[in-house]
């Protein structure tokens, strides 16, 4: 990873996941994490390391649902888009981060 990089915190890549299949979906795995890059500005850097086991994570909550297709390039890929349980989570995982990132805005705001 990148000097200007950031990793993703497991609950966030999991919020960031559901958003962009909420936005795009279906899509396959390498799609969602090109699309999370872009939309970070390149900020951000997923690897097959990152997204893999976190869409395995979000389908095993039943969060999200896959099936088989082709991609662009006419290679097998799976596909990747929200459940019914997943469209109610991004309201509650969006609470949530909203909650979190208005602590750390106090904490932040505090120190200087």
């Amino acid at each position: 990873m990148g000097e200007n990089k950031s990793d993703v915190l497991q609950g966030t890549l999991d919020l960031m996941v559901l958003k962009t299949l909420e936005t795009m979906e279906p899509l396959h795995g390498y799609g969602i994490a090109r699309r999370i890059e872009q939309v970070s500005d390149d900020t951000l850097s997923l690897n097959q390391g990152t997204i893999y086991p976190a869409l395995l994570r979000l389908q095993q909550r039943g969060w999200i649902k896959s099936e088989w297709g082709t991609s662009e390039n006419n290679r097998r890929a799976r596909y990747y888009s929200l459940s019914r349980l997943g469209k109610k989570q991004i309201d509650k995982e969006t609470e949530s981060w909203e909650r979190v990132a208005a602590t750390m805005a106090r904490f932040l705001a505090s120190s200087r």
